[in-house]
């Protein structure tokens, strides 16, 4: 049999050792940690929440992305949910979203009793763009809600224009785009308000769950305390009580000592997955089949995930039939990262939110078309022309390299 033969085929394997782990958790984030429990353990008091740990967790958060104020929470789904509350928005209201994003993005604009309207993505991107929420603004419109997919910053300069034509408040999800810059200012920066995650799968982490809320606005800021601690009084005199109904969306103290190591490990991590994918464009840029696609004008990516564009023109087989072939040679992808955007899901197309009622679409309150639908064509289709290749800091040349060898090896072989 050839040497070049295909895996698929029976041919010999291009990588055959196991990828890399990331190695994201260290010695550093055990000994802060272990500090906390030794607190703990001589003075007799439990770890806990909004203590010195937290406090300096959220300042280093918001000087890293130029002053402002940050918020600990729970998770990137409750950083979504806390930017809305704190917004104010009236119920029975419409919120536009991004068609790619994660479940969590969506789902806390019905648990507001809000009605997610749905942008679809730019042409061949995973991320929305201005043309694509000016269409849907109308008379319900109260907020937007931007979504930063795969550490891709979206065109928040045209988004804002947008925003500000219409007088409507911005919330960035910027839950993977960590370091993600536009024109020199990093992704959170843009809007009212911003949303992170800080999950065990994401740039850094602050333990297996957790979230930020930034804003640059202190009035926001009182809000979103208020909104992620069941209303307690922050910035109000002493003797004042509750201010809103509100979950408890605390981060806790264990959290922010592993995030403050990890936010110290975190242009390290960008830098290199940046240098990585700038080695895997010059690798791929001989392919007429793969390429690393162009980002916008004025753009750094943070990649936490690299989308690849395939063109099916230049081969004799579809999508399918090469990427069987490259996994055959080792290597590990993700199909149609945008082929299911959560307003497809059933919770959402059998608006399981609050019981059997179909609220908050249901409700005469809402004065919209509850049955309104989004088909989202350019997300559609752009699952269809990329897929996605999971890149990590903890990679080497010989991963590069091995990348670049399958896919050149399988375009050979399908080449037209």
């Amino acid at each position: 049999m050839s040497r070049d033969a295909l895996a698929i085929n029976g041919g010999e394997k291009v990588r055959t050792r196991p990828w890399p782990a990331r190695g994201l958790i260290g010695p550093q984030e055990k000994a802060a940690v272990d500090a906390l429990f030794d607190e703990a353990i001589s003075t007799g008091e439990a770890i806990g929440y909004n203590g010195p740990q937290e406090e300096a967790y959220c300042k280093e958060f918001a000087d890293m992305l130029g002053g402002g104020w940050a918020d600990g929470v729970s998770s990137g789904t409750a950083a979504v949910y806390v930017a809305l509350r704190a917004l104010g928005i009236e119920p029975f209201t419409e919120v536009i979203v991004g068609a790619v994003t994660d479940p969590g993005g969506i789902m806390p604009i019905p648990l507001v009793n809000c009605i997610p309207v749905v942008a679809d993505t730019t042409p061949g991107s995973y991320n929305t763009g201005p043309d694509e929420i000016e269409a849907l603004i109308g008379p319900l419109t109260s907020a937007i809600v931007v979504p930063h997919i795969a550490g891709e910053p979206c065109d928040m300069e045209g988004i804002m224009e947008v925003a500000d034509k219409y007088n409507l408040p911005v919330v960035e999800d910027c839950s993977q785009a960590h370091g993600a810059t536009l024109s020199g200012r990093p992704v959170g920066t843009f809007g009212d308000i911003a949303a992170f995650s800080t999950m065990f799968g994401k740039h850094y982490c602050t333990g297996s769950q957790g979230g930020v809320v930034f804003t640059q606005s202190g009035a926001l800021y009182q809000q979103t305390r208020w909104a992620s601690d069941r209303g307690k009084p922050f910035g109000l005199p002493e003797g004042s009580r509750n201010q809103i109904a509100a979950l408890n969306l605390n981060l806790g103290e264990l959290g922010a000592a592993i995030g403050r190591v990890q936010l110290r490990k975190l242009p390290a991590i960008v830098a290199k997955r940046r240098e990585i994918v700038g080695k895997l464009a010059e690798g791929l840029e001989p392919l007429k089949s793969v390429s690393v696609p162009q980002l916008l004008p004025g753009a750094e990516a943070s990649y936490w995930f690299l989308r690849l564009s395939f063109n099916a023109d230049a081969l004799t087989c579809d999508k399918d039939a090469f990427l069987n072939a490259a996994e055959a040679e080792g290597l590990v992808v993700t199909r149609n990262y945008a082929s299911n955007t959560p307003h497809r899901y059933e919770w959402c197309v059998n608006r399981r939110v609050f019981g059997t009622s179909g609220y908050p679409w249901a409700c005469p309150a809402y004065k919209g078309d509850p049955s309104r639908e989004f088909p989202c064509p350019n997300a559609l289709a752009a699952a269809e022309a990329n897929f996605v290749l999971h890149v990590l800091e903890s990679w080497g040349d010989e991963e590069v390299t091995d990348v670049v060898r399958i896919l050149t090896k399988v375009e050979s072989a399908y080449a037209k």
